[in-house]
């Protein structure tokens, strides 16, 4: 009976294939019960995740291939024809080239994640991480199908000359959304701005709501939405509030022609005294600057340490308020507009 020929095989050397296949099946089960489980439990008292993410890869990716190969080398005790053993290696191929492409966009991913969360810049956004991820894998499975169909017997070389004038085709027919699409990028690597800040392209103005693969939209001040397109923004003058760390302001005041040069000698030190008396400020300068049509000019230089935009301006207003008070207290006053006729009586 063991003798008996089925499909070119004794049953012997089935029952000595099935043998085969157990024993190293059998095998695995107390390498994974006792050192996978170890390292599970090893890994867990750690602080590192990459022991974590290493020992789930070896249990959902690398194992498996364990299970495939110990199928295989039980297979050697069988005399198989030709046709079936092309058709067992191929689907072994498949199946090694498909887990082993497993393990590499897991690592992939992995690496990426880790990049992106420790950017200096903070966290990315959800939308955009979600996206160079999708991008990394449709990379990785790419390259893994033209493997799969390599292997298959396909003649890749002509399938990747053909894609290739027919991407060329597609570039040129989509150059402009392939230019926003490779910009994209670009914001992405380079950050000059990120949802949440407030910048002026050109004539545009508004807060960043939403960064997309073909175009950033804005809300304005006035509450509209504005939609540019990515290769618009990387080819213009962003200037980002959001990142400005202090506020340069610079203004002037203007008292009257009949001020006395006594008076006028003590203006920029009392104006200096009342904006050195704000402790969010940094004084600069404050000059007698120019004589005017109608008054003589001071010029006025501080930093905000802020780049809040209304704290700036409670902060003018404050300074406003004491120098109106300073001024009153002082007997100086303010110029504005004046216009002065003289007249002459000519006597006939």
């Amino acid at each position: 009976m063991l003798e008996t020929q089925i499909l070119g095989n004794s049953v012997l050397n089935y029952l000595l294939a099935a043998a085969i296949f157990i024993g190293l099946v059998f095998s695995l089960g107390i390498l994974n019960a006792i050192l996978l489980k170890r390292l599970k439990a090893y890994a867990e008292k750690t602080v590192s995740k990459i022991d974590d993410f290493l020992v789930q890869l070896v249990d959902k990716a690398l194992w498996p291939l364990l299970y495939v190969a110990a199928f295989y080398f039980s297979t050697r005790a069988l005399e198989l024809n030709p046709n079936a053993a092309d058709l067992l290696h191929k689907a072994l191929v498949v199946i090694v080239i498909v887990q082993a492409t497993r393990l590499v966009v897991a690592v992939a991913l992995y690496a990426a994640r880790e990049v992106l969360s420790k950017r200096k810049d903070g966290q990315p956004s959800r939308v955009i991480s979600t996206s160079i991820l999708s991008i990394l894998k449709i990379v990785v499975w790419s390259l893994g199908v033209v493997l799969i169909l390599d292997n298959l017997g396909f003649n890749v070389s002509a399938i990747i000359a053909g894609l290739g004038i027919g991407g060329i085709a597609v570039a040129l027919a989509a150059q402009n959304i392939l230019g926003d699409l490779f910009n994209y990028f670009v914001i992405f690597f380079d950050r000059p701005f990120e949802e949440g800040d407030f910048i002026i392209v050109e004539d545009y103005m508004g807060t960043i709501e939403h960064i997309g693969i073909k175009s950033t939209r804005l809300r304005s001040l006035g509450g509209e939405q504005i939609v540019i397109s990515n290769s618009h923004l990387t080819s213009g003058k962003i200037r980002n509030y959001k990142r400005m760390q202090q506020r340069r302001i610079l203004f002037k005041i203007g008292v009257v022609y009949e001020t006395s040069n006594e008076t006028l000698k003590k203006i920029p030190g009392l104006l200096r005294q009342i904006i050195e008396a704000n402790k969010e400020v940094y004084f600069d300068r404050a000059h007698f600057a120019s004589y005017g049509d109608y008054s003589l000019n001071f010029e006025v230089v501080y930093f905000v340490l802020s780049a809040d935009y209304n704290r700036y301006m409670d902060i003018q207003q404050e300074i406003n308020y004491r120098i109106k008070e300073a001024f009153e207290r002082e007997g100086i006053e303010f110029a504005y507009p004046t216009t002065v006729e003289y007249q002459k009586r000519v006597e006939v």
